[in-house]
């Protein structure tokens, strides 16, 4: 079981799964949503995963056409998305995971959107997209 939170502890939920895979991602949109060079997110089944906390504080946005993000209505925390593309599927924020869960992303994609202040540690695997 893993854990998570948004900043101000309004959302808080919970997965029975352990993420399949993690990855960073740098596509524009990614970066604009976290604040950063790239998000950092790891995806879970949706069957055993649901929000314990804060269900009323969950306000949902799409990003893109068929990608829904979900935020902290508090805080602002984005906490999780699904796509309509893989519905089997929740993608968690690595930074709202509880500590000690061992996650450890090995992939970077959206490569071709990277800001170029941004150098990639050697040894992950890159794909331009995704």
């Amino acid at each position: 079981m893993i854990y998570g939170s948004c900043h101000c502890q309004a959302v808080k939920f919970e997965s029975a799964h352990m993420p399949e895979k993690a990855e960073f991602c740098h596509c524009r949109t990614c970066r604009k949503i976290n604040g950063s060079a790239h998000g950092a997110s790891a995806s879970v089944l949706s069957e055993g995963f649901r929000v314990i906390y804060g269900k009323d504080f969950v306000v949902e946005y799409e990003s893109s056409p068929g990608k829904t993000r979900c935020f902290c209505l508090v805080c602002g925390t984005h906490v999780y998305a699904f796509t309509e593309s893989q519905p089997d599927y929740i993608i968690l924020r690595l930074g709202c995971l509880e500590g000690g869960h061992g996650i450890v992303p090995e992939e970077h994609i959206w490569v071709s959107h990277k800001e170029p202040w941004y150098k990639i540690p050697e040894g992950l695997i890159l794909h331009d997209e995704w």
